[in-house]
């Protein structure tokens, strides 16, 4: 092969692998084909066609040939159709322009080289990038195309197309297939190599994507775990730390710089470090997540009741690389849990245990080991006599004091419990009936002497009553009953000397808290008791008659104190608070068994004749015949004495106001009788100032 021809072939292989560096620098590097590239990329090829025919390779003397089908064969299978044909278009064009015998076969070979390139581009064209091995194809491409070419060149003129087979067909057949497979490949490679550069770009964004997504994530998370007021930490499978939220940073007092690195024992005592790391190894032993309740210390000195969660995680093999753990403060929680509980066991008024703290006691000392088992029952005397006549505030205090002084009798083994309203219990484990009666007098002794509550003095009363177990097989319930037939008997022995002293102690403060007298009440009694005779009442009903006239009154002792001294006129809402007391008294008399008999005067003594009286509106006869006494006498006393607001009328113009009130305010009948047989009969000379009546019902009191 001679130098020229060489220098020829490598001519054509210089301008065939311009295409490779076309397609690979610009082509391949656009993200979609546009067809105006492709026109360029049409026009360049079609050039370099012409450039191939201007360097002809020389096979033999008139024998000429170039590579363009090379270059159109592998233009039609990697760069598709608009660029081959123009390309092929362009290079037809110029090898006419040429002229001779031979343009219309190299028109043909130009067109078939392009043809066979455009069907392998649109049926193989996606496999062959995919397969593994492909020089094998693309040699019998280039082998295919090659055929192609020498049977264009039974075309040529004058038996020229036999001449030129017996020249060129092997040299046709080894050296352009194997220079289109060549070409081929490395379009290939370049081809691969941008797909390659491609993904590697598309990995690197995605990679950017991804650690962007991370760090805005992390960001999230960290943002989301650094609000949370739980302490949010992590550690590997040493409990060595590896992160952590803004709570934790506070409790541990470190940042989680610090912290990263760190195990309990460097950050807290070894007591508490103990107890974290052998919940942590519990855990892990366990591989399940496990919840306890710790108290802690912060920092600053404050403990707190701390409820962790700690879970394991794992890699992909299962193994555990460490455990998340959660602590979320509970202290509230706890103490509103100790606060129900307490209030569960405890009586809210007197701080005692209540019954149902009572009942778990009783089945926990009703046992062989805590016997002698000693039981003191007690009930407070005239509680609801207490509550009805000073309220009910009273009766709380005779409660608490009452609770205090047991509580201060009591041991500390002792159970000490308010089962009722007014009863307590007292369980004494070990104790025996001697020890027993000796706590019940010194619980009496103190009862006796009162109690100071808030600078008062309280007097208290509670009767006692005791019984003990000393035998196993005995039943409890048989010893409770005996303590409390104790105390009822106990009861009735005290009953009637401390209702005495609450009576007494009535009377007293009602007289302190109102313009009532005690001569008030002993001139009513005297008064009502000379009508009763008149009237011809036996020694019981005068006896009442008389008592009711002393305590009619009563219920104002739940009045306050300022508005029964009041000098000015009454509002509606006071008067409506006054016209209550008739129905506090009776609720009062009837507390106290020797009261009850006249509870029913006490209530009607405001009744009137016509039924416009409180609180009942009775009329005549329907209202009992000793309230009707005791509202002449009282209204009598009433206008005959000075009062703050007006001055005392005299005996006639009281007269005279009973008489105007006869059949209206009052029964007239006992008017009259009134009048006549006790006033009139106990004139003596006595002068009262004259204050004429002003037309209006008689007020004998508010």
């Amino acid at each position: 092969m001679s130098s020229e021809l060489i220098k020829d072939l490598l001519s054509n292989t210089t301008l065939l692998l311009s295409i490779s560096i076309v397609y690979n620098l610009f082509l391949i590097r656009s993200d979609s084909r546009k067809k105006w590239l492709e026109m360029v990329l049409g026009l360049f090829l079609g050039a370099v066609g012409i450039l191939l025919m201007m360097n002809t390779v020389n096979f033999s003397s008139g024998i000429i040939f170039d590579t363009r089908s090379i270059l159109i064969s592998v233009s039609g299978l990697f760069l598709g159709y608009i660029p081959t044909i123009v390309a092929t278009l362009l290079i037809s064009a110029y090898r006419i322009y040429l002229g001779g015998g031979g343009a219309f076969t190299g028109v043909l070979v130009t067109v078939s080289s392009g043809l066979i390139g455009l069907i392998w581009h649109k049926y193989r064209f996606e496999k062959i990038l995919t397969k593994q091995r492909v020089w094998s194809e693309l040699y019998i491409f280039g082998l295919v195309v090659h055929l192609a070419m020498l049977v264009c060149m039974l075309t040529l003129p004058n038996q020229q197309g036999l001449m030129v087979l017996g020249a060129i067909t092997w040299p046709v057949l080894i050296i352009y297939p194997f220079g289109t497979l060549l070409l081929s490949l490395v379009m290939l490679q370049g081809r691969k190599n941008q797909e390659a550069e491609k993904n590697l770009r598309e990995s690197r964004e995605n990679y950017k994507t991804l650690y962007y997504e991370y760090q805005k994530k992390e960001s999230l998370l960290r943002s989301l775990l650094d609000s949370l007021p739980d302490l949010v930490f992590y550690k590997d499978e040493n409990s060595v730390y590896l992160g952590c939220n803004k709570a934790f940073e506070d409790f541990a007092g470190k940042n989680m710089d610090q912290l990263v690195g760190l195990t309990d024992f460097d950050l807290f005592a070894p007591e508490m470090a103990t107890l974290f790391r052998n919940m942590d190894l519990i855990m892990m032993n366990e591989k399940k997540a496990r919840r306890n309740e710790e108290r802690v210390t912060y920092p600053d000195g404050r403990e707190v009741d701390l409820e962790t969660l700690k879970t394991p995680y794992y890699d992909h093999n299962g193994q555990i690389l460490g455990l998340i753990g959660v602590s979320r403060d509970i202290t509230d929680r706890k103490r509103s849990e100790a606060e129900i509980l307490y209030l569960s066991q405890h009586d809210a008024l007197t701080g005692l245990h209540n019954r149902s703290y009572y009942e778990a006691e009783r089945r926990r000392l009703d046992h062989p080991d805590f016997l002698p088992l000693s039981l003191i029952i007690g009930d407070i005397n005239g509680l609801k006599l207490i509550n009805d006549a000073f309220g009910h505030g009273e009766g709380d205090k005779l409660l608490i004091s009452i609770a205090k002084i047991m509580a201060s009798c009591a041991r500390e083994q002792d159970v000490l419990v308010r089962t009722g309203g007014d009863e307590f219990v007292m369980l004494l484990p070990k104790t025996s009936y001697s020890e027993t009666g000796a706590l019940v007098e010194t619980i009496k002794i103190a009862c006796e002497a009162g109690y100071k509550l808030d600078n008062e003095l309280i007097i208290t009363s509670i009767s006692l009553g005791y019984a003990t177990k000393t035998r196993g097989y005995e039943l409890f319930e048989k010893t409770f009953k005996l303590a409390e037939e104790s105390m009822y008997r106990k009861k009735l022995l005290e009953y009637k000397s401390f209702h005495s002293a609450v009576l007494n102690s009535i009377k007293t403060t009602l007289f302190e808290k109102s313009n009532e007298t005690e001569a008030h009440a002993e001139r009513m009694a005297d008064l009502a008791k000379q009508l009763g005779q008149a009237l011809g009442l036996d020694q019981e009903e005068l006896v009442a008659l008389e008592l009711v006239a002393t305590l009619h009154d009563i219920g104002k002792i739940s009045i306050d104190s300022k508005l029964l001294m009041k000098n000015s006129p009454l509002t509606e809402a006071e008067w409506r608070e006054i016209k209550k007391h008739p129905e506090v008294g009776y609720r009062i008399a009837q507390t106290v068994p020797e009261l009850r008999k006249i509870s029913e005067y006490i209530l009607c003594h405001h009744e009137r004749w016509d039924g416009s009286g409180y609180p009942q509106g009775l009329k005549s006869e329907e209202i009992p015949l000793l309230a009707r006494i005791l509202a002449i006498v009282d209204a009598y006393d009433a206008m005959t004495q000075d009062r703050s607001y007006r001055p005392a009328m005299s005996q006639a113009d009281a007269i005279a106001e009973l008489q105007r009130h006869a059949g209206h305010q009052f029964d007239p009948a006992l008017v009259a009788v009134f009048i006549t047989d006790v006033i009139e009969k106990s004139r003596h000379g006595q002068h009262c100032e004259e204050n004429p009546g002003n037309g209006n019902d008689v007020k004998a009191e508010r």
